[in-house]
């Protein structure tokens, strides 16, 4: 074999035993395989029991078929979704909401009691879908006080019985304009 061949060869060799060996090296030491696994089936397990417990409150709580668990889990997306602005996405779940036989008026009244209630903190997805799905239970639940947004800020309110001081564009006095 020509030495130039055998040089490419050993090339391509090396080359291909560094690539090879490079997944090693991107792993990290301290991870323990035995904690994650273990932590992430047990919250996937409280997630599923929360998830039952809802449905089976829901249909205690709603007559008719918005309490069955496929409208109220479909019905709660929908609402969510369209809190969220996410049209496209609320009107495919509204399609298949409507497939499975359930009732579009409580898609209504449940957004109409989530509007109703005001500002929900953007930062916090959790009170999105807490409200959402109290709204599910109780379409008619009244507003909350403290669901009212953080004041704005704005310029001060008058002192009353001081009068404000007209706005002018005129130069003070003593000075000359050009």
């Amino acid at each position: 074999m020509p030495s130039h061949l055998r040089l490419s060869l050993v090339a391509v060799l090396t080359a291909a035993s560094m690539f090879a060996s490079q997944p090693t090296f991107a792993q990290s030491g301290d991870a323990k395989p035995g904690d994650k696994p273990a932590a992430t089936a047990t919250d996937a397990a409280k997630e599923a029991q929360r998830q039952v417990e809802e449905f089976t409150e829901a249909s205690r709580q709603i007559s008719g078929p918005a309490g069955n668990p496929e409208c109220v889990w479909l019905g709660r997306r929908v609402v969510g979704l369209m809190w969220r602005d996410d049209m496209d996405t609320a009107f495919r779940h509204l399609d298949l909401y409507d497939r499975f036989g359930c009732p579009g008026g409580h898609i209504q009244s449940a957004f109409r009691c989530v509007v109703r209630q005001g500002y929900i903190d953007p930062k916090s997805p959790q009170s999105v879908n807490a409200r959402v799905h109290s709204c599910w239970l109780n379409p008619s639940a009244q507003p909350v006080a403290a669901a009212s947004p953080p004041p704005a800020t704005s310029a001060p309110a008058p002192t009353p019985g001081v009068a404000a001081a007209p706005a002018t564009n005129a130069a003070p006095a003593g000075t000359a304009t050009k």
